[in-house]
């Protein structure tokens, strides 16, 4: 991609540059209120970033939601990307990843007690979220930092540790959404995907480099991996009680950045791995499905098993017709969210108390 972008620089730069402007001058407009950002009589928690690409926005989602669901009603709201539906969906647990998108289907097939719905426009999605469920106490908006004609009182930036925003430029030449200064509307921001390891001195290096006003609190999150499970819940290989080291893996993957899944199934699982990488929320077709059998079945190997995300085992599973063998032999590797230095309890206090503060069983619904 950096290859394509160099020779083709002298037409993105300009082009980076215009569209700068563009999203430059939208962002005062808001700013001064010449357009308006509307108001809601509920505690709204915005998850989102500058950068494109996969940072870790559905387990951080998914981390809020856990920490909040035993003492609040939660609802999450999303565009539902990649969906091939329109207008507003509250989802079940029926719902396909065509009709609402792979990330709500796995947020709502891990907590099915709570409303997760999609909509493209934020506004009638969370009028339509307060109409149906009155007891609403909170609701996270999915991707949604740039989306500023709804105003949400806490909003968290999310920052790939392997991607510094301030030393990236805006699109198309780079991969910024927005200026990297736009940092400035984050009340948290969270360098996600950190090292496990990550030094006080690595620490204060981000800490300098960002610089983040008073007001803005700075974390950072890695991601913890989990037992194997299958994507088809099938019993063939539970034997294994989720334990493949050394195995043969063909690793399947559509998401941005499957880099770190690489480096951790190689370190604890087995460093004989074969890939197949897709583009990010790809939509699997059955010719794919062939692809990965033939690839699959070339692994000369009693001791072999397939892996993917978690993402990707949501738009894996409408593959009703896969061989059972096949399909015993695929599985996927839960995330979720953990906090470095300490700082879980912090984080955690400073989410709980803004919904405690601010909930309320009315809303206003801006016309």
């Amino acid at each position: 991609m950096q290859k394509i972008r160099k020779i083709l620089s002298p037409i993105l730069f300009p082009l980076s540059l215009l569209y700068g402007l563009i999203v430059f001058i939208r962002n005062r407009f808001y700013d001064y209120k010449i357009f308006k950002s509307l108001q809601f009589n509920i505690p709204l928690i915005s998850v989102g970033n500058i950068t494109v690409g996969g940072t870790g926005k559905t387990p951080h989602i998914e981390y809020l939601v856990d920490l909040l669901k035993s003492e609040f009603k939660v609802a999450t709201l999303s565009r539902g990307y990649k969906r091939k539906t329109k207008g507003f969906i509250l989802s079940t647990q029926e719902s396909t990843d065509r009709e609402i998108g792979d990330e709500p289907r796995q947020i709502k097939q891990k907590f099915p007690e709570i409303d997760v719905a999609v909509d493209a426009n934020r506004t009638n999605g969370i009028n339509q979220l307060a109409t149906l469920n009155k007891d609403l106490d909170v609701i996270l908006l999915d991707d949604a930092y740039q989306h500023r004609k709804v105003s949400a009182n806490l909003s968290i930036l999310l920052i790939d540790y392997s991607r510094p925003i301030d030393k990236d430029f805006i699109l198309p030449f780079g991969d910024l959404r927005e200026q990297a200064f736009e940092k400035k509307r984050a009340n948290i921001i969270i360098i996600t995907k950190s090292p496990k390891n990550l030094k006080p001195i690595d620490r204060r290096i981000i800490f300098n480099e960002l610089k983040p006003y008073p007001f803005q609190h700075l974390f950072f999150t890695t991601f913890d991996y989990g037992i194997l499970k299958s994507v088809f819940n099938s019993s063939d290989n539970q034997n294994n009680n989720g334990n493949f080291k050394g195995f043969d893996i063909l690793l399947v993957t559509g998401i941005a950045n499957p880099k770190p899944l690489k480096e951790y199934i190689a370190e604890n699982i087995s460093k004989n791995i074969q890939i197949l990488e897709y583009s990010d929320h790809y939509n699997f077709k059955e010719s794919d499905i062939k692809k990965i059998e033939q690839k699959f079945n070339s692994i000369v190997s009693d001791k072999k098993i397939i892996i993917t995300t978690e993402k990707d085992a949501m738009r894996l599973q409408k593959f009703s017709n896969i061989a059972n063998n096949l399909k015993g032999s695929f599985f996927y590797i839960p995330i979720r969210v953990k906090f470095l230095n300490n700082r879980t309890d912090n984080f955690n206090q400073q989410i709980i108390e803004y919904v405690r503060k601010n909930k309320k069983h009315s809303f206003l619904y801006p016309e």
